[in-house]
């Protein structure tokens, strides 16, 4: 009596070895991103609601940022027609180190495992298109969550100085690093970090990406001017609102208060989707 290949094989054991052979690896990406997001969003949310400001998290985070995370995570899971394409032993790796690193409550800690994640499936794990374009979505949205903040952090003074100079020439007053005088000869206005066209700018860029790849845009020279001008519409709103604040002290306390700030962003983000869905018109019509 002989023994089959079948009868002397020896069936692997084990959580890993059953997560291999049961989970797909687009659900296995797709939540250990929804993870990350969660995390990494969670933070500033938790700490608004400590300070007993329930909507502040939420209305400090762009619509932008949701969207791209809404996105990234629906792309992973838009074509799982190769039931084969379970979870290998380098995905469980990989997985393991990002859940340790998104346990660190650090948040460039955790979006630089966002980051790492991304690049390990555009290199390594691409499979499907949906996959790839997901990855590309999530690795844009570390732009405006991790990567713009440490750039500002070497070059904070030149992006606040380019900001100045453009804010000096419209009220037409002398300007001293990021200071620029007051129009009404007052005193003068210090433009802040948080004040930087730089942020809203790489939110532009997360936005474009976003909607590139979610409507699978066929990339042509266009796309440069749109781009440019979701870009180029931030940072116009952003000098025009700290222009206008720099009339007098009175419409300081306007346009630097909380009105000027949301209809500010308001109309930055608007601008910013209006110019990116001209860009992708002709795929986003086509899907509609």
């Amino acid at each position: 009596m002989t023994a089959t290949t079948d009868q002397l094989a020896v069936p692997s054991r084990g959580v890993p070895a059953t997560l291999r052979r049961s989970i797909p690896r687009d659900e296995f990406f797709a939540g250990l991103y929804i993870l990350g997001c969660a995390n990494g969003l969670g933070a500033g949310i938790l700490q608004s609601m400590n300070s007993g400001d329930w909507a502040g998290g939420f209305r400090n985070i762009s619509i932008i940022v949701w969207l791209a995370c809404f996105a990234g995570v629906a792309l992973l899971l838009r074509d799982r027609a190769d039931k084969a394409d379970v979870v290998r032993s380098w995905d469980l790796a990989v997985g393991l180190l990002f859940v340790a690193l998104v346990a660190i409550p650090v948040s460039a800690i955790n979006w630089m495992a966002v980051s790492g994640l991304s690049l390990y499936i555009l290199l390594f794990a691409q499979g499907d298109p949906s996959r790839r374009r997901g990855a590309l979505v999530m690795l844009a949205l570390t732009v405006p969550m991790l990567w713009s903040r440490v750039l500002f952090a070497f070059f904070a003074k030149v992006f606040l100085e380019i900001d100045a100079v453009v804010v000096a020439w419209l009220l037409g007053t002398p300007r001293a690093g990021n200071m620029v005088g007051f129009a009404d000869g007052s005193g003068m206005v210090v433009i802040m970090p948080a004040c930087s066209s730089l942020a809203n700018m790489s939110l532009a860029f997360l936005c474009w990406v976003t909607a590139v790849q979610w409507t699978e845009h066929q990339p042509s020279r266009k796309d440069l001017l749109w781009c440019g001008l979701a870009c180029a519409s931030v940072m116009v709103v952003n000098v025009v609102r700290i222009a206008l604040a720099g009339l007098s002290h009175a419409t300081f306390g306007i346009f630097h208060g909380p009105i000027g700030d949301t209809v500010g962003n308001t109309l930055m983000t608007l601008l910013v989707i209006a110019f990116t869905a001209l860009g992708v018109r002709r795929e986003l019509f086509s899907r509609a």
